[in-house]
């Protein structure tokens, strides 16, 4: 049985903007027939995206498996967005992920993580619910529901 090299973060740099899209893409790929449009992660600039918000990539050596993108407000972390590649999914990374985020929140000195996702999108809800976050509020947007939540940190 083959060894697998470890996985580790690294902070995105301007030249991963199109494996950030690709995998971004990838991962809410299986949401289009559901809701009937691209979600919105799908439709963003992402070399945009990294001059104005924080990026840390999962890596299993050099193969980009999972990110998160986040932007540091005056009273709490704003996490942007979530991916992992179909490939990994259902590896625990999406909790890898949101620790990672409650590690920087920490840092930062920021008692409070908070994001967004569709109304439609049940396991993520589900996910983000079992990782200590509430839904503050819904919304309509475009033809769906926005569902916004929150977590604070002990």
């Amino acid at each position: 049985m083959a060894v697998l090299p470890p996985t580790a973060f690294r902070r995105a740099t301007p030249e991963d903007a199109p494996a950030i899209r690709d995998v971004t893409r990838a991962a809410y790929a299986r949401w289009l027939p559901l809701i009937g449009r691209e979600p919105m992660p799908m439709r963003a600039d992402y070399a945009a995206a990294l001059l104005a918000h924080r990026f840390d990539l999962l890596l299993r050596g050099i193969s980009l498996m999972a990110l998160i993108e986040t932007d540091l407000r005056d009273d709490h972390l704003w996490i942007e967005n979530i991916a992992v590649h179909p490939d990994h999914q259902r590896q625990g990374l999406g909790r890898r992920l949101l620790a990672h985020a409650e590690a920087l929140a920490r840092e930062a000195g920021r008692a409070e993580l908070r994001l967004l996702t569709n109304g439609a999108f049940a396991s993520n809800i589900a996910l983000y619910e079992a990782a200590g976050y509430g839904v503050t509020a819904r919304e309509p947007f475009l033809g769906g529901e926005t569902v916004y939540m929150a977590r604070r940190l002990a």
